[in-house]
């Protein structure tokens, strides 16, 4: 959509999903959606179709309060109306590949060891969707996936090779914004918005005509910053980009400043993740602010493509029997602790946005559970009633019930971050420079977790 009638038809179709939701019988519901735990259970009735949006460096702490404030996302808000929302949803490795690895293959990245975004899964590894395919689910991907060896660029490699040498390489542009066309002007990231069009396009001309389940994946770039070509092409990406018409959806006063300590007294990997990223010298409050509103605004655009699939759904009738799941791979600091971008074990960094919605999903639900990425695999195989394989982990499902059918609390998981030297083979030999973390979240005690790297 272009324009402003693009946000009048917006605004028109949230209206009417919201009413069309609020009368929505969920196939497979008695009444109205129910208990989240029967997500991964085996049953009898007709396979649910899957669709899941995920998107790059969406900061999980949007979705709620009060990181909400700050931005209008009508279709997440959409899913938690109706859905059901992770509050403390983290990535297994605050890097894209790795992070992807993880989530499509089941395995944490000291298994898959995939350390950085040059090293990623063997092509023909089997995913939880080649799985959903042997037992009968329809299977379509668009756009970005990025789990698979020997993407991305020269410095991916010189990323990993500086973590073992005992100087410092700039490695990014400093970080800056890019306002770009009018209040007009909503397809910004014009990429992501043409796989949109052709996912919501296969929804609404092959899928409605589909005997079998299906299983649909869209992955977008958004919200992650957008290359910088000033800075050479074997530059990493600095550049906020978005325009008057999204920029409109932040609230400026809602935005909060990060405190920073100073240079000497950081810790170490701090002060390395800093100086590489360019961001060791000064910034004034209005330039974070607005790298920070600048973000918000991508984070807005991206709920739109989020809409677009929702819509479809919606007007094909496909979303009473569809699970609709929105993650990201990881987060963005967004010049908290004096950085932007990932690679980071602080919650901007490694918190992820994870909703879903759809039959059998509890509506207006919030669960503080710890759960990550990895348990989407066999929480995938769980939808299609399909046998998982034996992993080191649960199913959502599981995350959140005991065997008695009672929440239980779920307060461990693991992330990894680092770049494994060759002659390195037991994980008891690696070295504290490999940045190597076993996140152990304390819901009693969040402070902690914020602190891991002091």
């Amino acid at each position: 959509m272009r324009g402003r009638d693009g946000e009048g038809a917006r605004t028109v179709v949230l209206a009417a999903l919201v009413l069309l939701l609020a009368s929505t019988r969920w196939e497979g519901a008695k009444a109205r959606p129910v208990a989240w735990g029967h997500l991964s259970a085996g049953s009898s009735q007709r396979a649910r179709n899957v669709v899941m949006v995920m998107c790059d460096a969406f900061d999980g702490r949007l979705t709620f309060y009060p990181g909400n404030q700050t931005v209008i996302l009508p279709f997440i808000n959409l899913m938690k109306r109706y859905g059901t929302v992770f509050l403390n949803a983290y990535t297994n490795s605050p890097i894209c590949c790795p992070s992807r690895a993880a989530m499509w293959s089941g395995l944490f990245t000291h298994l898959t060891e995939s350390w950085n975004n040059f090293k990623g899964l063997d092509p023909n590894y089997t995913t939880w969707m080649d799985l959903m395919q042997k037992h009968g689910y329809r299977t379509q991907k668009y756009g970005k996936l990025d789990y698979t060896l020997g993407h991305h660029s020269v410095s991916n490699r010189v990323e990993a090779w500086t973590r073992d040498v005992d100087f410092l390489l700039r490695q990014e542009g400093r970080p800056m914004v890019n306002l770009t066309g009018n209040k007009t002007f909503v397809r910004v990231m014009e990429e992501d918005w043409q796989n949109t069009d052709k996912a919501a396009s296969w929804i609404r001309k092959e899928a409605i005509n589909f005997s079998q389940p299906f299983v649909l994946y869209l992955g977008l770039n958004l919200p992650h910053p957008y290359p910088s070509p000033s800075t050479g092409e074997n530059f990493g990406s600095s550049t906020f980009l978005t325009s008057p018409y999204w920029l409109e959806k932040v609230t400026y006063e809602a935005i909060k400043i990060p405190k920073w300590p100073p240079l000497s007294d950081m810790h170490p990997v701090d002060y390395y993740s800093s100086y590489t990223k360019n961001c060791t010298g000064q910034f004034a409050r209005k330039e974070i602010r607005d790298i920070r509103a600048f973000y918000y605004a991508m984070c807005a655009e991206t709920d739109a493509m989020l809409g677009e699939i929702i819509s479809a759904l919606s007007d094909t009738g496909l979303l009473k029997r569809t699970v609709v799941i929105f993650t990201a791979d990881h987060g963005e600091l967004a010049m908290e602790h004096q950085q932007f971008y990932k690679m980071s074990m602080y919650e901007a960094s490694s918190h992820v946005p994870l909703l879903v919605m759809g039959p059998s999903i509890k509506a207006h639900h919030r669960l503080s559970n710890v759960v990550s990425l990895v348990d989407i695999y066999p929480t995938m195989l769980g939808i299609s009633t399909s046998a998982a394989p034996t992993l080191p982990h649960w199913t959502l499902r599981d995350r959140t019930l005991n065997q008695h059918g009672k929440r239980k609390r779920s307060d461990e998981m693991f992330c990894d971050m680092g770049y494994k030297r060759e002659k390195y083979q037991k994980a008891e030999e690696w070295e504290e420079r490999m940045l190597t973390q076993f996140l152990r979240h304390d819901q009693r005690n969040r402070a902690q977790a914020q602190l891991l790297l002091d």
